[in-house]
């Protein structure tokens, strides 16, 4: 199946999504893991700790990576979203899993439905029914992630390890990161890179700013290897993409991304010099690898690249810009599609093809699927 866009692999280390998976007979070691704080972290801790929780989910064997244990469990984390019983985390936290178990800090364990998922977002809804606990609920504040900046101070809260509330700090490294996908899915777009630690278990948990607003849900961190934990490059999902997905799940429990049907690469100096050595210099835009038959970039026109006899690559359409808009790289591009198109809306790309500038126009469809459970 071909993605809607290339994504650079990060080599040799993985990105790892961050769920801890543990055979079910083993008890989470239940235990804080907060070092001594200055008061204003010891207060902001004290402000959340009530509206996250540990969500655990029972993953068939044939989905883990040893074949041997017939019953696992993955233990990741989430947050309060409102006093409706709706709780936030991620997809590869509930997995192809009808409900899950949700333990708050007090010990208290209750069952919920999953109300929603989103593998491409890697966005999950879950909702607790019990009207005992639903009136007590804390929801977080959910922040505007348009207005982070490097260098904002941020808290990560969740489950490191099994290790339930557990809290860590750092910065915002980087925003409008892309986030490859885990398997055959889309890229994410608009991560924020963090260098708070973001173990196995802290998947779906919140990252906050100083206000003690979800700014973002933690989901994957970079690391040696699978086995390794963080090594200071961790993403968390923004929360203006989750503001955008989390109404559409709770009302029809599925998101449908706007589909375009390329794979692409941002272009460079390389790059530039094997597809057309007679490009301009510092030439910028998104290049067009392939098509995939009959999707909108079929429709539209636009060309990918065609394979010699040598197997280098010729050819290849240049997107310079989209309904106006400079595009410089493939997360501005995928990110402009995702957060302002929707499926039946119509687009315009501009083109550099041969020396000559073209504005082609079409009407993106629903994604394919690439989820994996039924």
């Amino acid at each position: 199946m071909h993605n809607n866009y290339t994504v650079l692999t990060i080599l040799p280390v993985a990105i790892v999504l961050v769920a801890f998976t543990i055979p079910v007979s083993v008890v989470a070691q239940q235990s804080s893991s907060l070092s001594p704080q200055s008061p204003f972290l010891n207060n902001m801790f004290k402000q959340v700790e009530n509206s996250v929780v540990q969500v655990t989910s029972k993953i068939p064997a044939n989905n883990t990576i040893d074949s041997q244990t017939q019953n696992t469990t993955a233990l990741g984390s989430g947050f309060v979203y409102d006093k409706q019983g709706h709780i936030i985390t991620n997809a590869h936290v509930v997995g192809p899993s009808k409900t899950v178990d949700v333990t708050f800090v007090d010990g208290n364990r209750y069952t919920a439905k999953v109300m929603g998922t989103d593998g491409d977002s890697d966005i999950a809804v879950i909702q607790i029914t019990d009207n005992n606990i639903t009136k007590s609920l804390k929801p977080l504040t959910i922040g505007n992630s348009s207005k982070l900046e490097v260098g904002d101070p941020v808290i990560a809260v969740g489950n490191s390890f099994g290790l339930s509330d557990t809290m860590t700090t750092g910065i915002v490294s980087q925003i409008g990161r892309l986030l490859p996908p885990s398997g055959l899915g889309f890229s994410i777009p608009d991560a924020i890179q963090t260098d708070a630690p973001i173990n196995p278990g802290n998947s779906g948990g919140p990252l906050l700013n100083m206000q003690g607003q979800v700014i973002g849900i933690n989901t994957a961190g970079i690391s040696a290897s699978e086995q390794d934990g963080s090594t200071g490059v961790g993403f968390a999902i923004s929360s203006n993409t989750v503001m955008r997905i989390v109404p559409i799940l709770i009302e029809k429990g599925h998101y449908i991304h706007p589909y375009v049907g390329i794979t692409s690469a941002t272009l460079t100096t390389d790059l530039a010099t094997t597809i057309n050595a007679s490009l301009p210099i510092n030439f910028k835009g998104v290049y067009v690898d392939q098509i995939k038959k009959s999707s909108p970039a079929d429709k539209a026109g636009i060309h990918g690249s065609t394979i010699d006899q040598y197997s280098t690559k010729h050819g290849g359409d240049i997107i310079t810009a989209v309904d106006g808009q400079t595009i410089t790289k493939s997360e501005d591009l995928i990110s402009y599609i995702d957060d302002h198109k929707s499926v039946g809306d119509s687009v315009v790309f501009t083109i550099y093809r041969n020396g000559h500038i073209l504005n082609l126009k079409t009407t993106l469809t629903a994604r394919p699927s690439t989820s994996s459970y039924p």
